[in-house]
């Protein structure tokens, strides 16, 4: 669904498991930072609320969306945690660099998850605009933060009723 059509941070609390037992992972882009510092409060806000503690969050701080994978991998092995959330923005400009940055973030992102036994969830904002941006860090459509954070929850749950 598009997401102009749906609200990023609606979702039915019912359905989501507690967090309360689960370790996060949070890579997030330091670049268009204003946009990004805004995707990881969603998140964390979204993972505390449904009982993550907030020493179970482990936050990594790369320099642009790039690198979203390469910390990604980074805290999958070194840190012990049952889910690993990326975090970035990419603003179209006008080179192709928009497409080559979001095209490797992407598969990264799926090979990772492929790898290794844990999700890797995907809140990269690839937007035309700064406007679009916003709209979607905590704007007129939400926070991609907080889907992601729910998104999070949902996978670990998963992943932890079929290793029983």
């Amino acid at each position: 669904m598009a997401t102009s059509l749906k609200n990023l941070s609606s979702y039915d609390e019912k359905n989501i498991p507690s967090a309360a037992k689960m370790k996060f992972g949070i890579v997030v882009s330091e670049w268009n930072s204003a946009i990004t510092d805004a995707l990881y409060k969603g998140a964390v806000s979204t993972l505390v609320k449904h009982g993550a503690a907030e020493d179970n969050i482990v936050t990594l701080g790369v320099p642009g969306s790039f690198e979203l994978v390469s910390g990604a991998k980074t805290l999958a092995k070194h840190s012990n945690v049952d889910a690993v959330i990326c975090l970035g923005c990419v603003i179209q400009g006008e080179t192709p660099h928009f497409d080559y940055v979001c095209q490797g973030v992407t598969q990264g992102i799926a090979h990772l998850n492929v790898k290794f036994n844990i999700p890797f969830i995907y809140g990269l904002l690839t937007t035309l605009n700064q406007e679009q941006a916003e709209d979607r860090a905590g704007g007129k459509h939400g926070n991609k933060g907080d889907e992601a954070a729910y998104t999070a929850i949902k996978m670990v749950d998963i992943n932890w009723r079929f290793k029983k």
